[in-house]
């Protein structure tokens, strides 16, 4: 099996060139030829950020979002309320993540309560990703807050920038910003570490939510790969996660069964790994 030599992409996951005499996914090739200007897209984001007086964070109690809450209150110094899109299947320990960070940076927090179980439904039934429906929805859902509460951007804790830039702009002329663009595993995780913030164990690439690690299983007994492969191997394409701890990221997670009754019972449904 063909292996990018660049990232973590095989044959399972895209196609792989040979150039050069080197195997080359076809996102890395696009990469080589159109490689952004990390520094250009950090100055950017800088110069955004000087310009942004109060916004919302888009917090749901994981460590990106956490490091990104952080940043916004103690780096930039603006005026932010933490806002928390709860889709039913948190792990309360994110919630509880959540709670106490708020508190530790005195930042206000609001939980929206909505219920996700139709995306998470089909997305166990039919083995694929949730992940795409859950973030459009939320961020649909955080869009409309903003607006309503007077609020021109929305704080987001991505690491990779949308293309060349760390920003987008959405309907109602709100932008959302990338706070963590370009910014390494390693120094978010050394920022965690001066936060009352508690790693809770659950499986899959996440610090907050239920519905991963049993989606990401099923996927994986159908497609023997992991559906966060893509999104991990640009971590690396980027120079934002070590091959080694990226592979480890992408194996196949083993769910505890309290994790799979739990999801099941709020599901309604009746399903294990295929």
């Amino acid at each position: 099996m063909l292996k990018c030599s660049i990232c973590i992409n095989d044959e399972r996951v895209t196609r792989i060139l040979i150039i050069d005499g080197k195997p080359i996914c076809k996102e890395c090739k696009a990469y080589l030829e159109h490689p952004p200007n990390k520094e250009k897209i950090r100055e950017e984001l800088e110069e955004i950020l000087r310009k942004v007086d109060k916004a919302i964070v888009a917090y749901s109690g994981g460590k990106d979002s956490t490091v990104a809450l952080y940043l916004a209150k103690v780096k930039y110094g603006i005026d932010v309320e933490a806002v928390m899109v709860d889709h039913g299947f948190m792990a309360s320990q994110a919630i509880e993540n959540a709670k106490r960070i708020a508190e530790h940076l005195n930042v206000p927090l609001t939980i929206i309560k909505k219920d996700y179980s139709d995306i998470f439904r089909e997305a166990l039934l039919k083995a694929k990703s949730p992940c795409r429906k859950c973030s459009k929805r939320t961020m649909e859902i955080l869009r409309k807050y903003a607006i309503e509460h007077g609020y021109r951007y929305i704080i987001t804790g991505h690491e990779l920038p949308f293309g060349h830039h760390p920003y987008r702009i959405m309907s109602g002329g709100v932008l959302q910003i990338r706070m963590l663009s370009m910014m390494s595993e390693e120094e978010r995780l050394s920022i965690l570490r001066e936060l009352p913030f508690e790693f809770p164990e659950l499986p899959g690439y996440t610090t907050n939510c239920l519905i991963l690690g049993p989606a990401l299983e099923r996927y994986w007994e159908k497609h023997g790969y992991s559906f966060e492969h893509r999104r991990i191997a640009a971590l690396v394409r980027y120079g934002l996660m070590s091959k080694e701890k990226a592979l480890r990221k992408v194996e196949k997670p083993k769910v505890p069964e309290w994790q799979w009754r739990l999801v099941q019972e709020k599901l309604g449904i009746m399903i294990k790994p295929l």
